[in-house]
């Protein structure tokens, strides 16, 4: 992995370049990114998303953590460098599931439109964005199989 190779000194670059959906991504392309994004701070309890409401933006966790339910139920937790929300960049649709903030939280937010205008001017993060979902579907259709 080109990873270990990857340094910056913006701390936004450095956190995206840790995250699934953008890990295939040049450091140029992270710092193209790490520009459209919005960092937000948000306390211990907050809903981040809710199952069912529209997305309309993608959530990278900087810090703290939180948990994913699906029907109040199934907590999945996350933390720093996980990402949610990210299908809502390739279309917008109901939320899967909620997201509460189990601490007080620093999140890097990627709006729809935001994400759209940058894969119009680099084509090459839409093919490495869809390379990262495709590998996310694999690994949740191994850990839960199609019947």
């Amino acid at each position: 992995m080109r990873r270990s190779g990857r340094r910056s000194r913006d701390p936004k670059v450095e956190r995206l370049s840790h995250v699934q959906l953008f890990s295939a991504c040049s450091t140029r392309d992270l710092s193209r990114i790490a520009a459209l994004v919005e960092e937000v701070e948000v306390p211990a309890g907050r809903v981040l998303i809710r199952q069912g409401d529209p997305g309309r933006e993608a959530f990278v966790i900087s810090e703290g953590r939180a948990k994913a339910t699906i029907r109040g139920k199934g907590t999945a937790k996350l933390g720093p460098g996980e990402c949610f929300g990210e299908m809502a960049l390739l279309k917008p649709a109901p939320r899967s599931a909620t997201v509460t903030a189990e601490s007080d939280m620093r999140l890097l937010v990627l709006g729809s439109r935001e994400f759209s205008t940058l894969i119009e001017d680099v084509p090459s993060v839409a093919r490495r964005v869809m390379e990262a979902l495709a590998e996310r579907l694999r690994e949740a259709e191994r850990v839960q199989p199609y019947h």
